[in-house]
């Protein structure tokens, strides 16, 4: 009887870790880094974009000046991106930035309200930056990515 509970667990314990690595594989493959047509690059790095939302960097490398945009703090899409691509829990984000603002020595990203609205700002805003799931993708937005 104990043997054959210790498989079960075993058989349990296993499907877990399948189904979490398949579900983390599939969790990168449905949003993607996006920018105004206006940034010329085509690729960066992933410290790249973490200076970027941690708002270290404040310019392209061709001078335009880099505006981001993010989605509000419990936005299941600001999760993903943010532990996936930077690394970082949401509210680590959110100390990073509140630091910047209560100090005075920078600002934080635009939080813009839905998909739609995080679209149409990145279309309309020269040197933007911003993340959103491929359904909102078209050809007015330029898709970095990233290494």
């Amino acid at each position: 009887m104990r043997k054959r509970n210790t498989r079960s667990y075993f058989c349990i314990l296993l499907m877990s870790f399948f189904f979490a690595a398949t579900k983390e594989v599939t969790a990168e493959g449905n949003y993607r880094i996006v920018a105004h047509p206006s940034v010329n690059e085509s690729s960066i790095s992933k410290n790249y974009l973490r200076a970027i939302f941690s708002m270290r960097l404040r310019t392209w490398q061709n001078g335009l000046i880099i505006k981001v945009f993010v989605l509000p703090d419990d936005h299941s899409l600001h999760h993903k991106f943010s532990k996936e691509q930077l690394n970082l829990f949401p509210y680590q984000l959110r100390q990073s930035w509140d630091r910047l603002v209560f100090s005075g020595t920078g600002q934080a990203p635009t939080t813009v309200s839905s998909s739609e609205e995080m679209q149409n700002r990145i279309k309309n805003t020269p040197g933007a930056i911003g993340y959103l799931e491929t359904t909102y993708i078209n050809g007015e937005i330029h898709v970095l990515q990233i290494k």
